[in-house]
């Protein structure tokens, strides 16, 4: 399965302008329609608990769309779970990519926070990413992930979105 981790940050390298994760409060308009075309062409989307917090009543559950949202208590969760479109789970991030790749998905989009993305770094599972980086200095906030092992990333191709100067990064994440 392809992974695809999708991030926002500052130019000081937050992704969270202090404790608040709604990004949307910082974030250019440029960036914000990027998002939008990730997500909605993506059939699968796993985030965090705090990220689907953030984000819940934007949501649009829809058939066809699952959203996997990692959690220490899916039980807390339980009902809010829609079948096949919204579930909450505490699996491993490769036990989840797995039990998904059986169910014939091929595709992952990974938009959450520095503990999930970091779940997914130090299991090697993450192929591709897209940040966009603000011109903007937030000084506090939290990082993109908080992994364990150095990952080294190769520069696939940069886009200037706004004359701002709001920079989309594409690269792919070196696996050996």
């Amino acid at each position: 399965m392809k992974i695809i981790l999708a991030m926002v940050e500052s130019v000081d390298g937050k992704t969270t302008h202090g404790d608040d994760s709604r990004v949307f409060r910082w974030t250019s308009k440029e960036d914000q329609e990027h998002f939008k075309r990730l997500v909605n062409q993506a059939k699968l989307i796993v985030m965090g608990s705090k990220t689907y917090e953030a984000a819940k009543k934007m949501l649009q559950h829809q058939p066809g769309k699952l959203r996997v949202v990692f959690t220490h208590n899916p039980e807390k969760y339980a009902d809010q779970a829609i079948p096949g479109q919204l579930e909450f789970t505490n699996e491993t991030p490769q036990v989840l990519v797995d039990r998904l790749t059986q169910q014939g998905y091929d595709e992952l989009l990974l938009a959450s926070g520095a503990q999930v993305n970091g779940l997914f770094f130090d299991a090697g599972l993450v192929d591709e990413i897209f940040l966009t980086i603000e011109p903007k200095l937030l000084g506090i906030g939290n990082p993109m992930a908080i992994q364990k092992n150095i990952i080294n990333l190769t520069l696939l191709n940069v886009e200037k979105l706004n004359e701002r100067g709001t920079l989309l990064l594409h690269y792919t994440v070196n696996k050996s």
